[in-house]
């Protein structure tokens, strides 16, 4: 067996076949190849230019276009971002330039790229309402059947033909009752009322009573059968200013009082309790809210509630104190919190709540990346629509909000939901992840 010789390179403590040296002028492969890298890096900072796609276009339509496209990748060429966020263009939309949007994502669901087409309808429907019931029939052609949000402005025939659709189609039947549950109008409240006077022959197929569905639209079917809201409205977006964003966006916001680590501390995990928001109640945000004192405060363990529902009640001073009626969820109490030292809590002025409202369903679907923390609005719901029942009087309690972490932390996820039981003075706080 030939003698090994060690790498030649300084510091190298490797060694090397005699062929291998020969070829690589007397350096280990890794080495070698660690050379390689560093030139190649070198190569393409050199190299490497900037395109802006967006030079000399003002159409906001094109300029969408753009945005929605995946550019080849290419290390020699850095896409230079567009000066505006994708939401902020989005929202510069004129009613016409949403209707070209609309068409434009119809072509591309015609050409096959269905992700793409039903992101920017879902957008068009969530960032200004705008009715897609001139689309929804081709849509299901496609079979288009998700996100179910787009149905929301369906007409009278095409509900009536979801209805119907519904009773026979066993493969689409989860996606055809979100449908329903989002359209919401008289009609589909008599029928959910039906169903759950009558349970069809399908109903033991599913996971959940048909009539459940609603509360992914946002409401609920009461007792009595008439519908009842779960979410106040409209929405404000609640954001975080840092340096590196564009102070151009929080410009119209105002100072509002969000995570403040209050004294008492959580009893299961022994962590210091949170206010994820406290408002005055006569801010137009809490217009939905009908609350016994003069500020609502949601304040909860932001550890423990990861595992369960933890809930608030208001003292006699309107100040929230942990609930007799919390009950520990499964391995709540397990965390280690030594090293929470509430470093995510930030001064009043660094947070702010818009001024002017914006549509009830902008931050509902939380994987389109719109800004999600709010107060008011229809929940984004990560996984199912979980609406907590009111401990003391067992009704639904309405969504009031919601935060999401990586508003919060540099590397934060989730989002946490904030609830209000009025007559009962209870307030809870949710998460959930992906």
């Amino acid at each position: 067996m030939a003698e090994r010789i060690p790498c030649a390179r300084e510091g190298c403590g490797n060694t090397v076949l005699p062929a291998t040296a020969a070829k690589t002028g007397g350096i280990c492969m890794p080495c070698k190849q660690e050379i390689e890298r560093e030139e190649r890096r070198r190569y393409i900072e050199a190299n490497r230019r900037d395109v802006n796609l967006y030079e000399g276009i003002s159409d906001p339509v094109e300029i969408l276009s753009i945005m929605h496209t995946d550019q080849p990748r290419d290390p020699l060429i850095h896409y230079l971002p567009y000066e505006r966020s994708k939401e902020q263009v989005y929202l510069s939309l004129s009613e016409q330039e949403q209707l070209r949007m609309a068409d434009l994502a119809m072509e591309m669901i015609r050409d096959g790229d269905e992700d793409t087409g039903t992101e920017i309808l879902t957008l068009l429907s969530g960032y200004h309402d705008l009715p897609l019931t001139a689309y929804l029939p081709e849509l299901l052609e496609y079979e288009v059947y998700y996100p179910a949000i787009l149905f929301r402005s369906a007409s009278p025939s095409l509900r009536d033909r979801l209805l119907r659709e519904v009773e026979t189609d066993d493969e689409h039947r989860n996606h055809l009752l979100l449908m329903l549950a989002y359209i919401g109008d008289e009609r589909v409240v008599r029928q959910f009322r039906e169903w759950r006077q009558s349970p069809p022959a399908w109903r033991d197929r599913l996971h959940v009573p048909p009539e459940h569905y609603a509360m992914e639209g946002g409401w609920e079917l009461m007792a009595e059968g008439t519908r009842r809201d779960l979410f106040i409205q409209p929405s404000y977006a609640l954001f975080r200013v840092r340096e590196q964003e564009n102070a151009a966006a929080f410009e119209h916001g105002d100072p509002v009082r969000m995570l403040a680590v209050n004294s008492a501390c959580c009893p299961w995990c022994n962590g210091p309790l949170t206010t994820l928001i406290d408002l005055d109640v006569g801010h137009p945000a809490l217009a939905g809210l009908s609350w016994k004192a003069d500020r609502f405060a949601a304040r909860t363990c932001v550890v423990c509630s990861c595992y369960g529902t933890v809930y608030m009640e208001i003292d006699e001073q309107g100040e929230p104190v942990w609930s007799e009626h919390n009950v520990m969820p499964y391995r709540a109490g397990e965390m280690d919190t030594d090293d929470y030292d509430g470093s995510y809590t930030a001064v009043t002025d660094q947070f702010r709540i818009a001024r002017e409202p914006r549509h009830p369903f902008h931050g509902s679907e939380w994987a389109m990346e719109p800004s999600l923390s709010q107060i008011g609005g229809h929940p984004g719901w990560v996984q199912d629509a979980e609406y907590p029942n009111c401990p003391c009087c067992s009704a639904r309690m309405k969504a009031v909000g919601q935060l999401d972490w990586g508003m919060v932390e540099e590397y934060g996820e989730g989002m946490y939901y904030i609830f209000a039981c009025e007559p009962c003075g209870m307030t809870a706080v949710s998460y959930q992840q992906s």
